[in-house]
């Protein structure tokens, strides 16, 4: 039985997880429930302990001094509840940690469990992949369920993706057989410049959460951000041939399969979001107070003030990191991303 000493009774409240590692191209998905825990000054109750989950030579704890004493942070996954204010107001329990190494069934069970005693209505598992997407254009999410009524009441994407899966396709099929309703976004991150962070596809994905439970997000220093990353990811393709002939290439491709919308759904969510952001409404007031930032590393240009994101790589058509999911484009559904070697995965995962 989990105890919530200290925790109030919560008001609607919604789940939203990001784990580091797997699921995480670009930081994206971890940096999206980094910045609602920042931006509504999150309230750790709940951490699960690291013993239980995680190889400590996969992820490493980290040595630290607070005040000349030496401190050990341990990798582990925190639950946070934060309470929006305003005419309507409700509570978001934001789960953030990294891919557990082994034992993801009781893993899931536990953070079920978390949910169950707070009464959560949905919860909302946010990733990122790497995918053949221009970084021009808007970053496509993708919002996908197993539940079909929620495919069809919420107009989200039935998945039917099938081979291997991470955490987040795991927690949704976990919540699925236990009666919670469950939504994955995915934000597709261009292949060619795949490092963090990219707050470009971190934005994308706040974006869809605040259309898909309907809350205004104050976006601070993002689209700043974001639109500073294009400029130095633009700056940096343009030196170099290939890539920029390549990017040209995933520009007309993606141009020409959304043609047919662009004037239509997208632009009118556009317009709705533009809309809901102008008017002032009742103030939001934030609850509990800051625990720890999770803020990003961003390098700067010191006299500019302007973002500089790594140099991309150049395209590659293997598999690994800088290629494209196996089996298709981000534009064709939500794919998970490519494996990666450094992080741990279960022996025996289950499909998605």
């Amino acid at each position: 039985m989990i105890e919530l000493e200290g925790v109030p009774e919560l008001i609607d409240p919604v789940m939203v997880a990001a784990f580091e590692g797997w699921n995480d191209a670009g930081d994206a998905a971890s940096t999206a429930v980094a910045h609602l825990d920042r931006e509504w000054k999150g309230e750790v109750f709940a951490a699960l302990d690291a013993e239980d989950y995680y190889d400590f030579q996969v992820n490493r704890p980290t040595v630290w001094l607070d005040g000349g004493v030496r401190k050990i942070t341990w990798p582990t996954t925190r639950l946070s509840v934060v309470r929006i204010g305003g005419d309507k107001p409700r509570d978001l329990v934001l789960v953030r940690g990294i891919e557990p190494s082994m034992r993801w069934r009781s893993f899931c069970n536990e953070i079920l469990g978390f949910a169950h005693e707070l009464g959560v209505e949905m919860v909302v598992v946010l990733g990122a992949l790497l995918g053949d997407t221009p970084h021009t254009r808007p970053v496509p999410v993708s919002g996908v369920t197993s539940d079909p009524d929620l495919a069809r009441t919420m107009d989200l994407e039935e998945t039917k993706y099938e081979g291997p899966t991470g955490i987040v396709g795991i927690l949704q099929e976990a919540c699925t057989h236990a009666g919670v309703p469950a939504v994955s976004l995915w934000a597709a991150v261009p292949h060619y410049v795949s490092q963090p962070p990219n707050p470009k596809a971190t934005l994308a994905l706040l974006n869809r959460l605040e259309d898909l439970i309907g809350l205004r997000i104050p976006l601070g220093e993002l689209p700043e951000d974001a639109r500073a990353w294009q400029l130095g990811v633009d700056q940096l393709a343009a030196e170099d041939s290939e890539v920029a002939e390549y990017v040209q290439t995933l520009e007309e491709a993606r141009d020409t399969a959304e043609l047919p919308e662009a004037s239509g759904e997208a632009i009118a969510r556009e317009f709705e979001r533009y809309l809901r952001r102008r008017d002032p409404g009742p103030a939001q007031a934030p609850g509990g107070h800051a625990t720890e930032s999770g803020d990003s590393s961003y390098l700067r240009d010191p006299p500019s003030g302007r973002a500089r994101p790594p140099k991309p790589s150049r395209p590659e058509t293997g598999p690994g990191k800088g290629a494209p999911p196996a089996g298709g484009t981000a534009s064709s559904g939500p794919p998970e991303p490519p494996e990666d070697s450094s992080d741990g995965s279960p022996d025996d995962p289950s499909e998605d």
